[in-house]
């Protein structure tokens, strides 16, 4: 924001209702995907979830169990 001599800085009220209605407008720019496309998105967002877990805590297990194995032999 540009200080213009004069001319008193808006209020928080004001700069909130404006900021609301740029978010608005912005919104309305949005291609909002349709239920297909959404239940679609959702399915393999869950799926990569599933695998991603998957994999750390299969990750976790092997690096557990090797660590323990080392603190067996190194008694």
């Amino acid at each position: 924001m540009v200080a213009i001599p004069g001319k008193a800085k808006p209020t928080p009220w004001l700069r909130a209702g404006k900021f609301l209605r740029e978010v608005r407008a912005e919104l309305r720019k949005v291609a909002w995907p349709n239920r297909k496309e959404l239940i679609t998105y959702t399915i393999v967002v869950l799926v990569t979830i599933t695998i991603v877990a998957a994999f750390i805590g299969v990750v976790d297990l092997v690096v557990s169990e090797l660590l323990a194995f080392l603190g067996r032999i190194g008694r």
